[in-house]
């Protein structure tokens, strides 16, 4: 009987966490899953303390949107405005949406691969397929409802946990890998670029720019919530709403990336295949655990992550766009509610598909788009810190000493990562 309730209680957190776990799900999308399955074929264990250092980062700034739009009621493109000129707010915006477009059609593509890996036939057909099933979801059925049901589809990716239970690990190199970075590896220029690609696919713009807009629709979608700038005795249980939420979503979206990394190094590595070109290079991984099964989790992951992260995706690029122009926004609203809004969420997926039929190498694909996430990461996070240590737009909820430290030290790394792949491309 305890254990019953436990369950249950387990099985209502879950159902209770909100943004934050939607968001850190979204951030284990196809893109992800490549970038982190490259990452361990390529250095093995090499390359895992990436991960332990981007925990605390990724919490920060993802905190950071999350406050920003509970405490002002507003996105982060219309916060941006009133800091920098709006012709930069613009072109940050353009960057975002350039960005999610491309990765929206790295993880259509690795959609329609998964599922011709599975079911045989065209890629391209599946892949179109899946984009038709994204965009009338998102326009049709409110976001929440569906997202009830494919965030416990995202569950299929803890198959990579239990690969690294079945798998004979030597831990001392996988201690090491967590703690202590390979100087040799160091020294690789793919190396540096692949780092900035697992910083840019862990720490997304497009996440920062969903969590603040979600945040933002919890106060529009409750009669009794205000930005805590006008109720701030609502601050305390929403500060701890918002900090809850964001450490188990960064956690969980952490945890199965450090499986996936640790996988891939013990079989994919660990056998000499050190280039993943194609999806069923990348299923190989799971087959330790899930034998004759490997290429079904593989497929259900891959699809399950995409269809929860191509919305967040695209509705990250809409609610930036929309809150520049002034638009009604929110993917609660009917099409014809917010025109503006589900033209862009349109556009992006539409554009997404054509990414695809320019036959580019769906694996190859994610991880450049991650490379890219990772390069125009650096701008946003600069100027989301000088949001949240604003008092005239956060009030007396400034980002504290903690937060703002670990916020910047996040912005400093991700740039320093940039700027060590750019020197090493001259």
């Amino acid at each position: 009987m305890t254990s019953l309730r436990r369950r249950i209680r387990s099985i209502a957190l879950f159902e209770q966490l909100g943004p934050g776990l939607v968001t850190g799900a979204a951030d284990d999308d196809p893109s992800g899953i490549a970038t982190y399955s490259q990452t361990g074929a390529r250095f093995g264990y090499g390359l895992l303390w990436t991960l332990l250092l981007t925990y605390p980062l990724m919490c920060a700034i993802q905190l950071v949107s999350g406050q920003i739009g509970r405490v002002t009621g507003f996105g982060l493109a219309r916060n941006m405005g009133q800091v920098i000129p709006k012709a930069v707010v613009t072109g940050l915006v353009i960057l975002l949406f350039v960005a999610n477009t491309i990765n929206i059609g790295a993880d259509l593509a690795a959609m329609g691969a998964a599922a011709q890996l599975l079911a045989g036939g065209g890629a391209h057909l599946f892949t179109v397929g899946f984009a038709l099933v994204s965009l009338l979801l998102q326009m049709f059925i409110p976001y929440k409802r569906y997202v009830r049901i494919l965030k416990w589809l995202t569950l299929v990716l803890f198959a990579y946990v239990a690969v690294v239970l079945v798998v004979k690990l030597d831990w001392g190199d996988v201690a090491r890998g967590l703690v202590l970075p390979d100087p040799k590896v160091l020294r690789s220029k793919e190396a540096i670029t692949t780092i900035v690609a697992v910083f840019g696919t862990t720490i997304s713009p497009y996440l920062f720019f969903w969590q603040a807009a979600q945040e933002v629709e919890e106060v529009e979608h409750n009669d009794q919530a205000r930005p805590l700038t006008e109720a701030p005795q609502q601050a305390r249980p929403e500060i701890h709403r918002i900090r809850t939420d964001t450490f188990v979503g960064m956690a969980v979206s952490n945890l199965i990336a450090l499986a996936i990394m640790i996988a891939t190094a013990a079989t994919l590595h660990a056998t000499g295949k050190t280039e993943i070109a194609t999806a069923a290079d990348a299923a190989k991984a799971l087959e330790p655990a899930a034998g004759q099964f490997a290429f079904l989790l593989f497929t259900l992951g891959i699809v399950g992550t995409g269809l929860l992260s191509i919305p967040v995706l695209a509705g990250s690029a809409a609610y930036a766009v929309g809150e520049t122009r002034g638009w009604t926004c929110g993917l609660d609203n009917k099409p014809w509610e917010a025109v503006g809004f589900y033209a862009v969420i349109g556009g992006a997926t539409l554009l997404g598909v054509g990414i695809d039929l320019l036959k580019i190498d769906p694996i190859q694909a994610l991880f450049w788009s991650a490379v890219i996430n990772g390069v125009i990461a650096v701008p946003m996070m600069v100027v989301m810190m000088l949001v949240a240590s604003r008092r005239d737009q956060m009030g007396r909820f400034v980002a504290g000493p903690v937060l703002k430290t670990f916020g910047w030290l996040a912005t400093a790394v991700m740039g320093a990562a940039v700027l060590a792949m750019l020197v090493t491309m001259i």
